[in-house]
């Protein structure tokens, strides 16, 4: 039997914009409040058009060995049968769902 190797879509807020990345781990972090990816999977087709954001983000996690991303900035996970190519798009119209880390009352209006 052949163990098949999982792939992960993250997509993410990050500076205003939306990532998604390819990765072969995720999973909660020790980090209180951080989701952690590791080995980070790129599009390795060989092919004339590149991709300028897939080329960021290759360039931005050169080297990266894992990232602690927010649980609030993640937007969704997906388990994947194949990587994809990775790309920056706008945030646009997306917020971070708000989370209160000390666990406080997110209503502020007192009801007497």
């Amino acid at each position: 039997m052949g163990k098949t190797s999982e792939i992960y879509k993250i997509a993410f807020l990050n500076k205003g914009k939306v990532y998604e990345v390819f990765v072969k781990q995720v999973y909660q972090s020790d980090l209180y409040g951080f989701i952690e990816v590791e080995d980070f999977v790129f599009d390795e087709r060989s092919q004339v058009v590149v991709d300028p954001s897939e080329e960021k983000l290759k360039a931005e996690f050169n080297g990266v060995k894992r990232s602690f991303i927010p649980i609030q900035a993640i937007i969704r996970i997906d388990e994947v049968e194949k990587s994809g190519v990775g790309k920056i798009s706008s945030g646009d119209n997306i917020s971070p769902f708000p989370v209160s880390i000390v666990g406080g009352k997110t209503d502020t209006q007192k009801s007497d």
